[in-house]
């Protein structure tokens, strides 16, 4: 199952998004757009929806509260709204469909509630909320039914979605150093620090089997790495993972992933995250600390796992190797437009002028990445540093 369409208002950036999605999509867009943000949207139903220590007054509270949650272009309407609709894939007629409004209370704590809440199996509506029961006790509106196992029911396969959403931005440095950082891992750990131990405790059958995939995939990207192996430190037992480089001298080549250079790390966690499960997986800028050579053929490698996997990605990114992959229709770009009444988003496709422009043989990267670049970008050299 992916989701096929995304309806939202007043998040963050954005005072209204209304698009379809593809099984691979990318985002672009200047900085400060709200690339993070529109990630942000399905991290934040994933957070609702968890079982351990997930829900709707966490998930709020966790990113700074309502006021930094509501988009500042929404004076009149004060109502933040996610609305997703699902298929088994692009095409297909939508199976189900979930929304979400929040609004916050105007006295007391000021807490945020449940505005709303629906949910379609189809063409039927199994949910509507407020319903009688939280007209007669208002505080049930503090939980979404989404967070609630006696209450999703009918639409747990929509919650257990949502539940398994994979987000990445691996920082090498919090994965190379972990030991001596040894500091607090955030909730499911989107920087990678705890990544070793993502890898300690599938299957050792699985984990053999994404190890030898990585390592192909390694041998070809990494000059003179030649093998990958996962080991435990035989005094703490820590999990590491120990890459065997060629060398004049036998068996003098093994270095432990304190070793290994940004790109290795980031590569090693973009390719398990991509093989790990069937989950919506978001990547955010992956192109970082990589090759361009190696940028250019993420796009591809990426839809090759779809293919067996049907797993849906969606990549934020500034890179123009990485959009550069003929494969890519406009369809599967979202551009970013930020404005002073919030950022707006389109499919690249739509858009006359790119159109024209894909349809002449360019690549998305060359017809919509100009298009996203700071109008004044080139007068950054002119500044005067002498003041």
């Amino acid at each position: 199952m992916i989701v096929t369409h995304l309806n939202a208002k007043n998040w963050r950036n954005f005072r209204q998004i209304d698009v379809d999605l593809r099984e691979r999509q990318f985002i672009v867009g200047p900085n400060a757009a709200g690339k993070s943000n529109f990630l942000d949207m399905f991290r934040f139903l994933r957070d609702i929806a968890k079982r351990e220590g997930g829900g709707l007054q966490k998930a709020i509270k966790d990113r700074g509260g309502v006021p930094k949650v509501r988009s500042l272009a929404a004076r009149r309407d004060p109502e933040i709204s996610i609305e997703l609709s699902f298929a088994e894939s692009v095409g297909e007629p939508v199976a189900w469909r979930y929304g979400l409004g929040i609004r916050q209370d105007t006295r007391g704590h000021r807490l945020p509630r449940v505005a709303w809440e629906n949910v379609w199996r189809g063409d039927e509506q199994i949910l509507m909320r407020p319903n009688p029961d939280d007209r007669t006790d208002p505080q049930r509106l503090t939980q979404t039914f989404l967070e609630q196992i006696g209450a999703n029911a009918e639409f747990r396969v929509v919650a257990r979605f949502l539940e398994t959403i994979t987000y990445l931005h691996l920082v090498p440095q919090l994965l190379r150093h972990a030991d001596q950082i040894q500091g607090r891992i955030i909730e499911d750990d989107p920087f990678g620090q705890a990544f070793l131990e993502r890898i300690a405790k599938t299957t050792e059958k699985r984990r053999r089997s994404r190890l030898r995939i990585i390592e192909d995939a390694l041998q070809i990207a990494v000059p003179q790495l030649e093998q990958l192996r996962f080991v435990r430190d035989k005094e703490s037992g820590r999990p590491h993972l120990e890459a065997l480089y060629s060398h004049w001298r036998p068996h003098a080549g093994w270095q432990r992933e304190d070793q290994f250079s940004d790109g290795t790390l980031r590569l090693i966690g973009l390719l398990w995250s991509l093989l790990e499960d069937e989950s919506m997986l978001l990547l955010e800028e992956p192109e970082q600390s990589l090759n361009a050579a190696i940028v250019a053929q993420l796009a591809p490698v990426i839809h090759r796992v779809q293919k067996r996997r049907r797993r849906q990605v969606i990549i934020s990114t500034h890179s123009d190797d990485l959009l550069n992959e003929k494969g890519i229709d406009g369809r599967e770009v979202l551009m970013l437009s930020p404005a002073a009444e919030g950022t707006s988003v389109s499919v690249a496709s739509d858009v006359a002028e790119i159109r024209v422009l894909l349809e002449s043989g360019l690549s998305a990267g060359e017809a919509v990445l100009p298009r996203s670049n700071p109008a004044r970008a080139e007068q950054l050299s002119l500044i005067d540093t002498a003041r």
